[in-house]
């Protein structure tokens, strides 16, 4: 297999816990599974070292903030879905970034009215509140074993050290650099004599390992108030945004209950409001679970699989938003019954419209994104999803402090109706309030069987919802959890109205059928051949799994990269 700077990576370590001839109720180690080589071994050092999972997660989730500028860090936000094998206890943590006090829908109008994206997604004005800083100052103080300072060791080393620079790092700078090199800031860190970051360079971040390490020492007030606070600060004014002391020294993290529900014998656990992601799956798996999937053909199965995700999402448009600030009949859209009324509208044969869905709310709502899953020797689990929204986020990067921020004011509804970067759009449920959080997709889930423990999650921006369906349905086939990362994937997210596929997800005849049937198929391939476009995959699943049956644990991580150059690595240590 071709190697690659970047590595996909699932790394199990078996520590010494005797089995037993019945089911398992411990783990026989730790298993973590994340975007990055590097990340992973974080997490494992500190197991090593004595820490649980959510310790793991912290220098996991730290780290990866480090290596994967373009997906997450300090400046962005995320969820994390916990699982504490003592209690039993499932919470999330929910770490999304809020939008400030000045952004008002109408500072993202252009002079006639119409949203300037370019605002959104670029520069200071994109940038909400960071919630990341927060949300591991949370896991190590209430969670976790170890120190902040030690769990933070691993990502603050590297940012000092440094590592190699990867294809797919240095072609995302290339394609946002004329938006980066406009901040003084951000040329500092990735301009090299002048010259934009090559890849195999060793790329530096000392200004990033100091932010980490007043981190590290002085917890929230490292990060949102002193030194690093003012220089935030200042970065957002210089470049004509507006952030107050006030609301930056405000932010915290949210602890909200998950959303629960079965699906054929699985308890399925996953993300509240306001990720868009637990209602959604909830929507989807129970409208599927009426229906024999496993015996179907491709094309039908295909057929209802989207039928599920365009009622969903049309959901999703017109319901969900920041429950702090929206009142969302979550009840409503999670019963199973409602899941029946939706089955029922469903043609078995035939293809719905999304325009003859209703455009109107019902009367009763690249994604350049990381995931990584860990499971530790108690039990204990964590599902996590972070990221700063698009490619590099804003951008922009206040000066002396290495902390890329995020463009998630994009994921507001800013415009009613408009479709965001992503193509989905909202309406009053998700637009922007000072202190709200916008609505996201992101969507760490846990699955339970009699027999399994699974975590699971991906990036992949509104595509997410769709991949962790796939992977739950795949899990529920009876596929490892690397089949389960290698899975094809399609998607449908009501509006545009279109079956969005992997090249090579599937074959011409299953195609015909489903076309037949009233679909509009977009499946890229190489147009030397017949195919409709230039090939492209998408998403980063990254799965564990426990067979408690067995007592032994498994990894999946995602074979697929940006550039398509990626490596499986799976380490067995006795």
């Amino acid at each position: 297999m071709k190697r690659s700077s970047l590595f996909a990576v699932a790394l199990t370590v078996l520590l010494p816990v005797a089995a037993s001839a019945q089911q398992a109720t411990h783990s026989p180690g730790a298993a973590i599974a994340s975007g990055h080589k590097l990340a992973t071994e974080a997490g494992l050092e500190i197991i090593r070292e004595g820490g649980n999972a959510f310790d793991a997660a912290v220098a996991v989730s730290s780290t990866l903030g480090v290596v994967e500028p373009i997906s997450s860090g300090l400046g962005g936000g995320g969820f994390f879905l916990l699982h504490d094998a003592a209690t039993g206890q499932d919470t999330m943590i929910d770490a999304r970034e809020t939008a400030p006090e000045s952004a008002s829908p109408d500072k993202y109008l252009d002079k006639d009215g119409k949203l300037d994206q370019s605002k959104s997604i670029n520069g200071p004005w994109s940038a909400g509140i960071p919630g990341l800083p927060a949300a591991l100052v949370e896991l190590a103080e209430k969670h976790g074993k170890l120190p902040l300072k030690q769990s933070l060791a691993p990502a603050i080393r590297i940012a000092t050290e440094g590592f190699p620079v990867y294809d797919r790092m240095a072609r995302g700078y290339a394609q946002r650099a004329k938006e980066m090199e406009k901040y003084p800031g951000t040329r500092e860190v990735y301009l090299r004599g002048g010259k934009p970051i090559q890849t195999g360079e060793i790329f530096k971040q000392p200004e990033l390992a100091n932010t980490l390490t007043l981190l590290a020492e002085k917890g929230r007030d490292g990060f949102y108030k002193g030194e690093t606070a003012k220089k935030l600060l200042a970065g957002v004014k210089a470049a004509g945004g507006q952030w107050t002391a006030q609301e930056l020294a405000g932010y915290q993290v949210k602890t909200r209950a998950p959303i629960q529900f079965d699906y054929k014998g699985w308890k399925i656990t996953t993300v509240p409001p306001p990720s868009s992601g637990g209602i959604a799956l909830a929507e989807m798996l129970q409208i599927v679970e009426g229906y024999d999937l496993k015996a179907m053909d491709p094309a039908h199965r295909t057929h209802l699989v989207v039928e599920a995700m365009r009622r969903a999402y049309r959901d999703r448009t017109f319901f969900l938003g920041d429950p702090d600030f929206t009142t969302i009949p979550q009840k409503v859209l999670l019963s199973k019954d409602y899941a029946l009324g939706l089955r029922s509208t469903i043609n078995p044969d035939k293809a719905t419209p999304s325009d003859l869905l209703s455009g109107n709310p019902t009367p009763l709502e690249d994604d350049e994104t990381t995931h990584f899953s860990i499971i530790d020797a108690q039990g204990n689990r964590v599902g996590a999803t972070q990221t700063v929204n698009l490619l590099y986020g804003s951008g922009l990067i206040p000066k002396g402090t290495g902390v890329l921020l995020n463009d998630e004011m994009d994921d507001f509804a800013l415009k009613p109706g408009t479709p965001n970067a992503f193509g989905v759009m909202g309406y009053e449920a998700n637009a922007p309030k000072p202190g709200k959080r916008p609505l996201s997709s992101m969507t760490p889930t846990f699955m339970e069987n009699a027999d399994k423990t699974i975590v699971l999650g991906t990036p992949g921006g509104s595509r997410i919802i769709t991949m962790v369906l796939l992977g739950i349905l795949g899990y529920d086939d009876g596929l490892s959890a690397q089949q389960v990362a290698a899975l094809p994937r399609y998607h449908h997210q009501w509006l545009p109205d279109v079956i969005d596929a992997e090249t090579g997800t599937f074959s011409p005849e299953t195609i015909k059928a489903l076309e037949a049937m009233g679909h509009k198929v977009e499946q890229p391939g190489d147009e030397a051949a017949g195919g409709r476009g230039s090939s492209h995959v998408w998403g980063n699943l990254q799965t564990v799994e426990w067979d408690r049956k067995t007592n032994t644990l498994s990894g999946g991580s995602d074979p697929r990269n940006p550039v398509g150059a990626a490596e499986i690595l799976t380490t067995t240590t006795p």
